[in-house]
C-alpha cells in the first residue's frame, strides 16, 4: 500500500510536457488564422483563469503532487506568454509554410505595377478603433532589392514601395513582407 503512495506522490514531468503542448495546441489555430481578438482572449482571459484554477487545486494538494500542478501551471503560462509575444512573427512564418504556393500565384498573376513599383498583396492587418490601422503588405520583388533592408532591419523608403516602412522581411528570395506604419496604406501615401 505505501508504494502505490509513494508512486502516486511523485513528481510528473510529463505533465509539464503537456501543459505545453496543451498551450500551443490551444494558441496555434488563431495564431496561424489572423484571429487577434481571440489571441488577446485567450492570453488575457482563458490563461490566467487556468493559472488560477491550477494555483488553488495547487494549495490543496501536498508534496510532491502540489509542485507537480504548480509546474504545470508555471508551464502553461510561459509557453502562452511566449506565443503570444512572438505571434507576428510566428503568424508569419506559419502562414508562408502552409500557403506560400498560393500566394505567389496571386501575386505573380498581377500585371507589371506601373512607376517602377512592386507587386504586391495585403498579407495581415491588425487595428483598433482610435488607435489606427496597421497593413503588412507581401511583396514580390524580381531583383531582390529589399535584401539589404531585410537583413539590416532598416526602416526607411525604399526602392519599389511608395511609403515609407517601419519593417521590411525576407520570406524567400524575392518575396518579402513590408510592415507600413499605422494609418499607412500602399495606395495613400503617394
Amino acid at each position: 500500500m505505501d508504494d502505490g503512495k509513494d508512486k502516486r506522490d511523485q513528481f510528473e514531468w510529463r505533465l509539464l510536457f503537456y501543459a505545453a503542448g496543451a498551450a500551443l495546441f490551444l494558441f496555434l489555430p488563431p495564431l496561424i488564422y489572423g484571429f487577434d481578438i481571440f489571441e488577446m482572449l485567450y492570453i488575457f482571459v482563458a490563461v490566467p483563469i487556468f493559472t488560477l484554477i491550477l494555483l488553488i487545486v495547487a494549495i490543496r494538494k501536498k508534496g510532491s503532487r502540489r509542485l507537480t500542478i504548480l509546474g504545470i501551471a508555471l508551464v502553461y503560462a510561459a509557453v502562452s506568454w511566449g506565443l503570444f509575444r512572438n505571434s507576428r512573427e510566428l503568424r508569419t512564418t506559419g502562414r508562408w509554410l502552409l500557403w506560400s504556393k498560393d500566394y505567389k500565384a496571386k501575386l505573380l498573376a498581377q500585371p507589371s505595377p506601373p512607376n517602377g513599383t512592386l507587386r504586391h498583396i495585403e498579407w495581415d492587418g491588425w487595428g483598433f478603433p482610435g488607435a489606427g490601422n496597421t497593413v503588412v503588405y507581401l511583396v514580390f520583388d524580381p531583383n531582390d532589392s529589399l535584401f539589404t533592408a531585410a537583413k539590416t532591419n532598416s526602416s526607411g523608403q525604399f526602392g519599389g514601395l511608395p511609403c515609407e516602412v517601419y519593417r521590411v522581411r525576407r520570406l524567400e528570395n524575392n518575396y518579402y513582407t513590408v510592415l507600413f506604419y499605422t494609418d499607412t496604406e500602399w495606395d495613400s501615401c503617394n
